[in-house]
C-alpha cells in the first residue's frame, strides 16, 4: 500500500467532491472514509486508476452519508424542538436501531461510533472529538465496525450501556449548539425510561433535563457563550430542573449508583443553587470523586479541579490540576480560569489564549478570546 499516494490524492479527491456540490466538511469525512477502504481494498485488487477509483468511492460515501442524514433530519421533523415532561409516547423504530447498531458482535466502543455514525448523524470528527481520538484512528474504527456487521443478521439487540452511552454523546453534541439534536435524544431517552425499569437509564434522563433546562441562558442575544456563574437563573427551566431532580431522586433511592446518576446529582446541585456563591461546592466535590470512581476518566478528573478550586480555593485547584495530562481538552481554560483566580493575570491571560486556539468550536474559542482581551487590558490600567 503507498501511503505517499494516497496522500497525494487525498486533496484533489476533496477538490472534486466540493465542485460536485458537496459541502467541505461532508466531503472531508467521505475521503477519510474511502482512503479508509482503499487501504483495506487495494493491496488484493490495486486499481489501474488509483485516484478515478478514490473519488468514485468518496462520492458514494458522501451519496450514503447524505441519504443517511436525510433521513435523520425526516425523523426529528416529527419531533416538537421542545422536549415535553410526561410519559413517552409508543417507541418508534429510531430507538430500535439504536438498539440494533449496538450489535453483540461489535465491541462497546466500535458499536457506539457506528451507531453515532449510522443512526446519530454525527460525523467523523465529532464523533473523534468525543472520544479524544484523532479523525483518521476514528474512521478506521467505524470503517471496521462496518465490515464486523456487514455479513450478520441484525435480529440480536446490543446491551442498554452501550445505547446509554450513544444517546449521552448525541445529547452532548447537541447541548453544544444543535438544540434539535438535544431535544432528540431526550425524546428518546424517554422511551427507554418507559420501557426499561433501570436506574442508569432514569439518571441519563435527569441528567440530560437538568443541563437543557439552562439552555435558554448559555447564550447572549448576539450569541456569544454566557458562563454558568453569569447565567441569569430566571431564564432556566424550572419545570424541567424539577422533574429532573424527581426522576433523579428515584433513581438514588434504589441505592445502584452509576456515572449518570451521580453526573445529574451535580447538575442538580448548580440547578438547586439561587445563586453562583451559593453553590454547594463541597458536595459536588464529593460527587466527582464518586464520579471519578467509577469511570477513572480524565476529563472528570479535570472539572473536579475547579470544583475543588471553587470549594478550597484556586490554589487547590492548581494542584488537582497539575496531576492532570496537559493535552486535554479544554485544560488550558481551566488553568486560565484557577490562575485568575488566584491573582495571576498574566498567566491566565496567556492561558487563555492558549486556550481559545484549541476551541473546539467558534463560540467557544470568542468566548476565550474575548477573556484574554479582558485580562490584558486589566493589566494596562
Amino acid at each position: 500500500m503507498d501511503e505517499v499516494l494516497l496522500r497525494s490524492l487525498t486533496p484533489s479527491v476533496l477538490t472534486v467532491l466540493v465542485r460536485r456540490g458537496a459541502d467541505f466538511a461532508a466531503a472531508e469525512d467521505a475521503v477519510q472514509d474511502a482512503l479508509v477502504e482503499a487501504v483495506r481494498v487495494w493491496p488484493a485488487d490495486p486499481p489501474r486508476d488509483a485516484k478515478g477509483w478514490l473519488i468514485t468511492a468518496a462520492w458514494r460515501k458522501f451519496l450514503d452519508a447524505t441519504r443517511a442524514d436525510t433521513a435523520r433530519r425526516r425523523r426529528e421533523d416529527l419531533v416538537d424542538e421542545e422536549p415535553a415532561p410526561g410519559p413517552a409516547p409508543a417507541a418508534d423504530d429510531t430507538l430500535q436501531l439504536y438498539f440494533l447498531c449496538a450489535h453483540p458482535s461489535l465491541t462497546p466502543a466500535s458499536a457506539v461510533a457506528l451507531t453515532l455514525r449510522a443512526v446519530g448523524g454525527l460525523t467523523t470528527r465529532q464523533i473523534a472529538e468525543a472520544y479524544l481520538v484523532p479523525e483518521a484512528t476514528m474512521a478506521q474504527r467505524i470503517s471496521r465496525a462496518k465490515h464486523t456487521v456487514s455479513g450478520v443478521r441484525f435480529d440480536r439487540p446490543g446491551d442498554v450501556a452501550t445505547v446509554l452511552r450513544v444517546l449521552y454523546l448525541v445529547f452532548n453534541e447537541g447541548y453544544s449548539g444543535d438544540v434539535d439534536l438535544a431535544a432528540e435524544a431526550i425524546r428518546l431517552t424517554r422511551q427507554l425510561a418507559a420501557a426499561i425499569d433501570h436506574p442508569e437509564v432514569a439518571g441519563l434522563l435527569a441528567l440530560m433535563l437538568l443541563h437543557h433546562a439552562r439552555r435558554a441562558a448559555r447564550t447572549a442575544p448576539d450569541g456569544s457563550l454566557v458562563p454558568l456563574a453569569e447565567q441569569d437563573r430566571a431564564r432556566w427551566d424550572t419545570a424541567s430542573i424539577a422533574e429532573g431532580v424527581r426522576i433523579l431522586q428515584a433513581a438514588l433511592a434504589r441505592d445502584r449508583l452509576g456515572e449518570f446518576q451521580a453526573q445529574a446529582a451535580i447538575a442538580a446541585l448548580h440547578a438547586d443553587a439561587p445563586t453562583a456563591e451559593e453553590t454547594d461546592w463541597v458536595q459536588i466535590v464529593e460527587w466527582y470523586d464518586e464520579l471519578a470512581r467509577l469511570t477513572d476518566s480524565p476529563v472528570v478528573r479535570l472539572n473536579r479541579a475547579v470544583a475543588v478550586g471553587e470549594a478550597d480555593g484556586p490554589r487547590a485547584g492548581l494542584a488537582a490540576l497539575a496531576a492532570l495530562d496537559t493535552s486535554l481538552p479544554r485544560h488550558a481554560a481551566v488553568a486560565a480560569y484557577l490562575h485568575e483566580r488566584d491573582g495571576d493575570l498574566p498567566t491566565a491571560a496567556r492561558l487563555y489564549a492558549e486556550a481559545a486556539l484549541k476551541a473546539p468550536n467558534l463560540a467557544e474559542r470568542a468566548h476565550l478570546t474575548r477573556q484574554a482581551a479582558r485580562l490584558n487590558a486589566r493589566r494596562r490600567r
